[in-house]
């Protein structure tokens, strides 16, 4: 479908950072680079605004959501709120086929870069997909599809942030945290699972905003 391929450009294109945060994205200039109809291109627009890569301003048209900490911060405050609970009852509910699913998406996500020459300095497609699917993964045994639904839209709205966040953080050991998370939640340790997930989430933010340090010394890394 036209207008599904079209979104799926935008989409992989506002991911990849090839439109810097603030930019606008003007119907007539995607419609014309695209060869496709303007009814198209806004179609595209407003699915991308729903999934929170793109905002509508008022008599102004389309833009990349402008960096701004408050922005992140809320995103983060709601994903730390609603993510631990959900890992929780996934812990508690997952069953034998829930824990080789987490182990083996784990397992790729061990194994997949996370840069790809041709990606520029952003995380590749590819590791970008094996982290969603491993995080995914960790709290689809809730067995809840209304909270597996608010998890996957808060997940797209944080996805731009946290490429972001990551450029900026190279030295994070991003992959300790996932091994100790699919350790914790393997264990059946839900207490450890949760504060590992709220704290893995927290540095995402904190990095973000530049307020690693801070975050560290309050307790809530």
């Amino acid at each position: 479908m036209l207008s599904e391929q079209v979104y799926a450009r935008l989409r992989d294109a506002i991911m990849r950072g090839d439109y810097a945060p603030g930019d606008a994205l003007k119907p007539q200039d995607l419609a014309k680079r695209q060869g496709v109809s303007l009814a198209v291109v806004r179609e595209a627009l407003v699915r991308v605004v729903g999934e929170g890569l793109a905002d509508r301003l008022p008599n102004r048209g389309f833009a990349v959501p402008a960096f701004s900490d408050r922005r992140w911060q809320e995103i983060a405050e709601a994903r730390r709120t609603i993510e631990p609970v959900v890992l929780r009852m996934s812990v508690e509910r997952g069953d034998v086929d829930w824990e080789a699913r987490v182990r083996a998406a784990h397992h790729r996500l061990a194994r997949t870069p996370a840069y790809a020459p041709d990606e520029g300095q952003y995380y590749s497609s590819v590791w970008a997909e094996a982290h969603r699917v491993f995080h995914r993964t960790l709290l689809e045994g809730c067995g809840n599809p209304v909270l597996l639904e608010t998890v996957d839209r808060l997940w797209t709205a944080s996805e731009l942030a946290r490429r972001l966040a990551a450029h900026r953080s190279p030295d994070r050991d991003g992959a300790d945290e996932h091994r100790r998370l699919e350790e914790a939640a393997l264990a059946r340790d839900a207490d450890t699972a949760a504060q590992l997930l709220a704290r893995h989430l927290s540095r995402t933010a904190a990095v973000l905003t530049g307020e690693s340090g801070s975050a560290t010394a309050s307790g809530h890394p």
